[in-house]
C-alpha cells in the first residue's frame, strides 16, 4: 500500500467572478522512503496543493479529491482531534519562511518543547533533553545556549535548521519541505538539502520537495512533478525526465537554467502563469507554447500515461506523429516557429 495516496485534487476559492481553482485535478502516489520533487513557476499551485494535504487551507478554501489517503487512511473524513494528531506527528511540513513561521514572542527551546508535549507526552526534563538532541542532528553549535534564544537572535540559516528540528521532532512518515532554501546563499543551501537527505536515509522517511531549482531536483529527487496554473504537466522518474523532457514546458523550465545557457544568454520563457480569473479554455500552457495549435487553445489535454511516468500534453516531444499530428490539426505555422527558434 502506498504511503500516500491523491487523486484528483482540487482546491477553490470563492471570489465576486465564483469559485477559483488554485489546484486542478492533482494526482500523486508516494511511496514509504521516496523523494519526490515538485516544481513550478510561482503561482503553480504547489504550495497550495501541500497545505491541503496539511489541512491547512484556510478559510473560506474548498479542498476536493477522489482520494486523499494517508497510509490507507481518508484524511477528509478526519475529526479535527485526529487531523491534529496526525499533522505535526506522522506527517510534517517545513514551511517557506521560518522567520514568519516562527512565533517572535517565545523562546526556540520553548517552541521546539511544546511539539513534543503536544505528541509525544513527554514531562519537562525529557523534553529538554530530547530538544538538545535534535538541535545537534540538524548542526546548530552550543545547542543548550540556543534553548533561550529568540527567533530574532538567529541567522535565517540558523532559524531554517530549527523549523526542520521542528518538523522531525516526532519521527514523521512523510515530511513536506516547502521551498526550504528559500533567501539563504549558497552555501547553506548545500548545508540544508544535505542535511534533509541524510535525514531522510537515516529515518527512511519521504520526503516531497517543492522548489523553483531544477539543480536541486536532479540532485536529491528519485521522481519530479511539473506543475502550471494549478495542473500537473509531467511526472516521470528524474533521470528520465532530464534526459529527455516530454512537455514543452518541462523543456522550457529545463532550457532556463543557467549551466544550459547558450553563449552566456540565459533562456526565458515568454509570457507569465495565467491568473486565476483568465485561464484559456484549452492547454494551460497553450498561450506560452510555440508548438500550441488551434486543437490545443480549445481542448483542454488530459493527464494521461506516457512513457515511464504521466504526461498533459496533446503532442508529446517524444511522439514520433507529433509533427504529422500538429500539421493536421492546423499547427504548420507552429512548426516554422519552433523550427526558427532552435
Amino acid at each position: 500500500m502506498p504511503l500516500l495516496e491523491i487523486e484528483n485534487l482540487s482546491v477553490e476559492f470563492p471570489s465576486q467572478n465564483g469559485m477559483v481553482r488554485a489546484v486542478d485535478g492533482v494526482n500523486i502516489t508516494l511511496e514509504k522512503g521516496e523523494v519526490l520533487g515538485i516544481v513550478g513557476e510561482s503561482g503553480s499551485g504547489k504550495s497550495v496543493g501541500m497545505l491541503a494535504l496539511m489541512g491547512l487551507v484556510p478559510y473560506p478554501g474548498r479542498v476536493r479529491a477522489d482520494k486523499l489517503l494517508f497510509e490507507g487512511r481518508n484524511l477528509q473524513t478526519l475529526s479535527d482531534r485526529e487531523r491534529c494528531a496526525l499533522t505535526g506527528k506522522d506527517v510534517a511540513m517545513i514551511f517557506q519562511e521560518p522567520t514568519t513561521s516562527l512565533n517572535p514572542s517565545f523562546t526556540i527551546g520553548y517552541q521546539l518543547a511544546e511539539t513534543l508535549h503536544v505528541h509525544e507526552g513527554m514531562d519537562r526534563k525529557a523534553a529538554r533533553r530530547r530538544v538538545i538532541e535534535l538541535l545537534e542532528q540538524v548542526g546548530i553549535p552550543a545547542p543548550e545556549s540556543r534553548l533561550s534564544a529568540y527567533p530574532h537572535q538567529l541567522s535565517g540559516g540558523m532559524n531554517q535548521r530549527v523549523m526542520i528540528a521542528m518538523a522531525i521532532a516526532c519521527n514523521p512518515k512523510l515530511l513536506i519541505a516547502d521551498e526550504p532554501t528559500t533567501a539563504l546563499d549558497v552555501t547553506i543551501q548545500a548545508q540544508i538539502l544535505d542535511l534533509l537527505l541524510s535525514l531522510q536515509r537515516d529515518r527512511g522517511m519521504a520526503l516531497i520537495l517543492i522548489t523553483h531549482n531544477m539543480g536541486v531536483v536532479s540532485d536529491t529527487t528519485e521522481r519530479v512533478a511539473v506543475m502550471y496554473a494549478g495542473q500537473i504537466m509531467e511526472q516521470r522518474p528524474t533521470q528520465s525526465l532530464f534526459a529527455s523532457p516530454q512537455h514543452p514546458y518541462t523543456a522550457a523550465l529545463l532550457a532556463a537554467r543557467p549551466e544550459a545557457g547558450d553563449g552566456g544568454r540565459l533562456a526565458t520563457i515568454p509570457g507569465v502563469v495565467p491568473g486565476l480569473h483568465d485561464r484559456p479554455p484549452g492547454c494551460l500552457f497553450s498561450p506560452r507554447c510555440i508548438h500550441a495549435t488551434p486543437l490545443a487553445e480549445k481542448v483542454r489535454p488530459d493527464l494521461r500515461p506516457w512513457m515511464d511516468g504521466l504526461i498533459r500534453c496533446h503532442y508529446p516531444l517524444g511522439d514520433p506523429t507529433r509533427d504529422e499530428r500538429i500539421a493536421a490539426d492546423g499547427g504548420g505555422a507552429s512548426i516554422l516557429k519552433r523550427e526558427s527558434v532552435s
